[in-house]
């Protein structure tokens, strides 16, 4: 009867987290689908934020640019992710189509007259901005204190997370490419495709094509992230990769 209690827990948070996400989804339907390129901008860094964007499908890469031309991967947003939900100012980064994508935008005003006029969307809103200040504090470990092994780990779990990742037999579909994943994790390429070469060699992933992972051992996958609290059975349901 407890585990019954404890399903039926989780099927509700699922379905009130799908709900969330439905709502905010819905200040987005009336605007026209837009289709992107892969490698076109949807956004600039430095531009005025006046709108709010939503990935209806294909995977969306933020950037900025440093010190000599280096780019910092900040975030890889998927189908039903918003762009620009905690901006109020100007875009902090770039946004960029990584696949060919279709989205859709609406206007600031309108985004927060929508939020600000219905007393269903406000909470949602809030634990959205929630999300991105919890996926902040994430990166921001993840980069001053995980390996390069604990930082591919760490990928390769919160990817195979998402519910819009294709899984299947433990085949894991990398959309970003090598580069992209080096300027997300602090990493070279040559260090990222040493550390795949490494994990491969200990049979926990083994990389198949381009874009394909196949996961090997799971626990052992789980153990080297470095957070292994993280990953546990009762919240891989959830997580996004920012």
């Amino acid at each position: 009867m407890l585990m019954q209690g404890k399903n039926a827990f989780e099927n509700l948070e699922i379905a009130t987290e799908a709900n969330h996400s439905q709502s905010l989804s819905s200040v987005f339907n009336l605007s026209a689908t837009e289709t992107v390129e892969a490698g076109e901008a949807i956004c600039w860094e430095g531009d005025a934020a006046r709108h709010l964007f939503q990935v209806v499908d294909g995977v969306v890469r933020l950037h900025r640019i440093i010190g000599e031309g280096r780019r910092v991967i900040t975030a890889f947003h998927f189908a039903g992710d918003i762009i620009g939900s905690f901006l109020q100012g100007t875009f902090l980064f770039t946004a960029e189509a990584v696949t060919g994508c279709k989205i859709r935008r609406v206007s600031r005003k309108s985004f927060d007259e929508e939020v600000n006029r219905s007393d269903a969307l406000r909470p949602i809103y809030i634990n959205l901005l929630c999300k991105e200040t919890t996926a902040a504090h994430e990166q921001m470990v993840l980069l001053s204190k995980k390996n390069a092994e604990e930082r591919m780990c760490s990928f390769i779990l919160k990817l195979s997370m998402r519910r819009c990742s294709s899984l299947a037999n433990g085949l894991l579909r990398l959309p970003m490419n090598r580069q992209d994943i080096a300027d997300y994790l602090g990493l070279t390429i040559e260090t990222v495709s040493r550390t795949i070469t490494k994990l491969a060699a200990k049979d926990i992933v083994v990389p198949e094509g381009r874009h394909d992972l196949r996961i090997l051992n799971h626990a052992r996958l789980v153990r080297l992230s470095g957070n292994p609290d993280d990953f546990s059975n009762e919240t891989c349901h959830r997580g996004s990769v920012h």
